[in-house]
C-alpha cells in the first residue's frame, strides 16, 4: 500500500491525535447533503473539457488571508501553507472526480490529514514535487470514496446530476467551496454526465490526462499502474466518451442566444417554441432528489414528450420566479430564485449547429443549491430554504 494511503486511527484508538486543519481550510458542514447524508477552454479529445496543465510549473508561494504570517515559518506550516497554495487544484481534480462538492471537501480534509500527518513523521524536504504528491492522495482518497458514492447512488430518487458550480456574475467565482478561490476549470455538466458511465479508474485516469494534461507515466505512478496499463485504460475511456459525446463547441453568443431562447419558450409555456428549438432526440433531466413535485423519476427522451413535460413543469410556478443568467460550470446557463432562494439551475446543451437543445439538464433539488447566491449576497450567509 503506498505511504501515502494514510489509514485515519478507529475511534478510541490510541497514538498521536490528528493535526488540525489549516484556518484556510475549515470544511462547513450541512445538516443534509445533496445524498441525504450529514455534513465540495477546449480539450485534445473534446472540445468542452478545458485542459489545465497544472503539474509541470513549480508550486506557487503565496498567502492567503486565512493563514497568519507568524505560522510561516518552521517545517509544519510550510506543510499548511504547500496544501493552501494547492487547494484550488485539489478542489478541480476531486469534483470532476466525483460531481459533488460536499464530498469533494470530504476528500480534501482527508487529503489534508494524509498530508499533515506524513510530514509529521518525516521531513517535508523529502518530497521532490509537492504537488504532484498532494494529488497523487487526493485521488486515491477520491477513488476509495467512490463505493460509499455508488452505495448512495441507489437509493437516490429519480435521476441524479452532478452538484453544479455556478459563477458569481460579479467576481466570477464559484461561491462557497471553502477558500472562494476556485475557478471554472470543472468540464460542462453535459461532460460529467457521460463521465458518471465511466468507471473510477477510467473517470480518474480521463480527467487526469484529457483535463488537466498529466502524461501517463506520471498516472501510473500516481495509481500505481504499469504505464502501459493506463495507457490502456486511457483509450478505453476516450473511446466511451467519444461514443456519447461528440466533439464540438458552439460559440459563446451561440449558446447564450439558444439559452435564453430555450428559457422563455420553457417558463412561458410556450409549446410550439419549444418544439422549435428541441432537437428531436433531445434528453431532459430534472434532478429534484426527491424534494421537488413533478420533477420526474427518470429522463424524458423525444421532442414532444420533452416539450410537453417542460411546459407543464414550468407553468406551475414560471409566474413567482426571477432568472439569473450564470454561467454554470463553464456554460451559459439559468438560475432561477424563488424571491431570494434558488429553485433551479438550467443548463442545456446544443447541437453541433448551435441552434438547437439536444440535452437539458434541471438541477431543483435543494440540497444541491445550498451554495447557490443572488447577486450581491454574501457567499457566506446560506438562504432560506
Amino acid at each position: 500500500m503506498p505511504e501515502d494511503r494514510f489509514i485515519l486511527p478507529e475511534p478510541g484508538a490510541t497514538g498521536p491525535a490528528r493535526p488540525p486543519l489549516p484556518p484556510a481550510f475549515a470544511v462547513r458542514a450541512t445538516t443534509d447533503d445533496a445524498e441525504g447524508r450529514v455534513s465540495l477552454p477546449e480539450a485534445a479529445v473534446t472540445q468542452d473539457i478545458p485542459r489545465q496543465v497544472h503539474h509541470h510549473s513549480d508550486a506557487c508561494v503565496h498567502v492567503l488571508d486565512g493563514v497568519p504570517e507568524t505560522e510561516h515559518d518552521g517545517p509544519a506550516p510550510t506543510a499548511t501553507r504547500l496544501f493552501v497554495d494547492h487547494r484550488e487544484l485539489l478542489f478541480s481534480v476531486v469534483y470532476n472526480m466525483l460531481g459533488s462538492v460536499a464530498d469533494t471537501e470530504d476528500v480534501l480534509q482527508e487529503t489534508w490529514l494524509s498530508w499533515s500527518g506524513r510530514n509529521s513523521r518525516a521531513p517535508l524536504a523529502e518530497i521532490g514535487n509537492p504537488r504532484a504528491y498532494l494529488v497523487r492522495i487526493a485521488v486515491n482518497h477520491a477513488l476509495a470514496r467512490q463505493t460509499a458514492i455508488a452505495s448512495r447512488r441507489e437509493t437516490y430518487v429519480g435521476p441524479w446530476l452532478p452538484e453544479p458550480l455556478v459563477t458569481e456574475a460579479t467576481t466570477g467565482l464559484a461561491p462557497d467551496t471553502a477558500d472562494h478561490t476556485v475557478r471554472n476549470d470543472s468540464v460542462s455538466l453535459a461532460m460529467l454526465v457521460v463521465l458518471e458511465t465511466l468507471t473510477p479508474l477510467e473517470r480518474a485516469v480521463f480527467v487526469l490526462h484529457e483535463v488537466f494534461g498529466y502524461p501517463h507515466a506520471e498516472i501510473a505512478g500516481m495509481l500505481d499502474r504499469s504505464p502501459a496499463a493506463v495507457r490502456q485504460v486511457a483509450h478505453r475511456a476516450r473511446a466511451h466518451v467519444h461514443a456519447r459525446r461528440p466533439r464540438y463547441r458552439a460559440r459563446p453568443r451561440v449558446r447564450r442566444e439558444a439559452t435564453e431562447r430555450f428559457v422563455a419558450a420553457a417558463l412561458g409555456g410556450d409549446l410550439q417554441a419549444l418544439l422549435e428549438i428541441l432537437a428531436p432526440d433531445v434528453t431532459v433531466w430534472i434532478d429534484g432528489g426527491g424534494a421537488r413535485q413533478g420533477a420526474g423519476l427518470r429522463p424524458v427522451h423525444g421532442r414532444e414528450k420533452a416539450a410537453r413535460m417542460l411546459a407543464g413543469y414550468a407553468s406551475r410556478r414560471a409566474g413567482d420566479l426571477d432568472v439569473h443568467y450564470r454561467t454554470v460550470n463553464g456554460d451559459d446557463a439559468a438560475v432561477l430564485f424563488s424571491g431570494d432562494s434558488p429553485y433551479a439551475v438550467m443548463v442545456m446543451d446544443l447541437t453541433p449547429d448551435g441552434d438547437r437543445v439536444s440535452g437539458v439538464y434541471v438541477v431543483t433539488n435543494p440540497a444541491k443549491l445550498t451554495r447557490v447566491r443572488p447577486d450581491g449576497e454574501d457567499a457566506g450567509q446560506a438562504p432560506d430554504q
